[in-house]
């Protein structure tokens, strides 16, 4: 036996099955795009969860509480609508567990999402779009298809914009963070979709740190969190058209709207500059992160997230470009 590992009653490192590998993310400082003066930047890399996204934390969350109540019993049906990183992550905790699931989705949403939502079992409908483009009209089709959909004997309905289960799910992540910056923490910075991560993230960090300050992002194409018009945009799962059900205004000091378009170019510099692969709301995050960052200076500390893994967007144009061929 190998002197250097010890036994406590199970292999060190090998986990259970693969719920087990959820949470527990890296968080990584911010070294070549925040600019001279900013405050220190860091990141949690949510795409080393199992789907490569955050969402697996409130999908286990939802399923797991579902099941301890009785609401979600052996041989049901879980149906959700969804852009794509929930459905994923449904679809793992329902593989891993044996659930039938039912996913209503859209054009709107990158391919891989879809794809990937597919070879985890699920089945899905998906509802045509304006253009590729993320409107309040689609998510409301969306949330209508699911409610037929959960109509049905043996459906159960996640409701991911309702469900304050969610919220419990992204606990251990404000307990990790905590740990991970030794309890020096000044800003938390997330993007808004359901709500929920902003809200079961600071819970912990402001139980520990009133003091602390919390800014929500939003496309600034559909700014309704601000007080603007819903409109449409391509950032993934953030920016619904209208305030979501478990929005707190009460809880955010900042409201801060990034542009669609910059939001991708800021997630295509994370890779090429960082070696940071990630999607276009976290592309969102750190510029806002960047702009609060330049307002505070060098001493503040201000942690947000990168929601998800790049490989989520191969399909769309936010790295899909055509390559260059050198001449004959």
């Amino acid at each position: 036996m190998n002197a250097g590992i010890e036994r406590t009653g199970g292999i060190m490192g090998i986990s259970g099955d693969v719920l087990e590998t959820i949470g527990n993310t890296p968080l990584v400082r911010l070294r070549r795009v925040a600019p001279p003066g900013c405050a220190e930047i860091f990141v949690k890399v949510e795409g080393q969860n199992p789907t490569g996204s955050m969402k697996d934390r409130m999908a286990q969350s939802m399923i797991a509480r579902a099941e301890n109540d009785g609401r979600l019993t052996p041989g049901d049906t879980v149906v959700e609508y969804t852009g794509g990183s929930t459905g994923a992550s449904l679809a793992l905790v329902c593989a891993a567990k044996g659930y039938r699931l039912r996913i209503v989705s859209s054009d709107a949403f990158s391919e891989d999402k879809l794809i990937q939502m597919a070879a985890f079992g699920a089945e899905l409908t998906l509802i045509p779009s304006e253009g590729g483009m993320i409107t309040k009209a689609l998510i409301l089709s969306m949330i209508d298809t699911a409610r037929e959909l959960s109509r049905r004997p043996g459906a159960y309905w996640t409701d991911q914009l309702n469900n304050a289960d969610s919220i419990a799910g992204y606990h251990p992540m404000g307990e990790e963070i905590w740990e991970q910056t030794g309890g020096r923490v000044d800003v938390f910075i997330q993007s808004i979709g359901t709500a929920a991560s902003l809200r079961g993230a600071t819970a912990p960090l402001k139980r520990r740190y009133p003091g602390l300050r919390v800014i929500a992002v939003e496309p600034a194409e559909s700014a309704v969190l601000s007080g603007g018009r819903p409109g449409a945009h391509r950032i993934e799962g953030i920016g619904i058209g209208y305030l979501p059900p478990m929005w707190d205004p009460a809880l955010v000091d900042e409201i801060v709207p990034i542009a669609t378009g910059d939001a991708e170019e800021m997630a295509r510099r994370l890779a090429r500059e960082e070696g940071l692969f990630t999607g276009t709301s976290s592309g969102a995050n750190v510029l806002a992160a960047i702009q609060v960052g330049q307002r505070l200076g060098p001493t503040a500390r201000i942690v947000t997230l990168l929601v998800d893994s790049g490989l989520k967007y191969l399909s769309t144009g936010v790295y899909r470009r055509r390559p260059h061929h050198l001449p004959r």
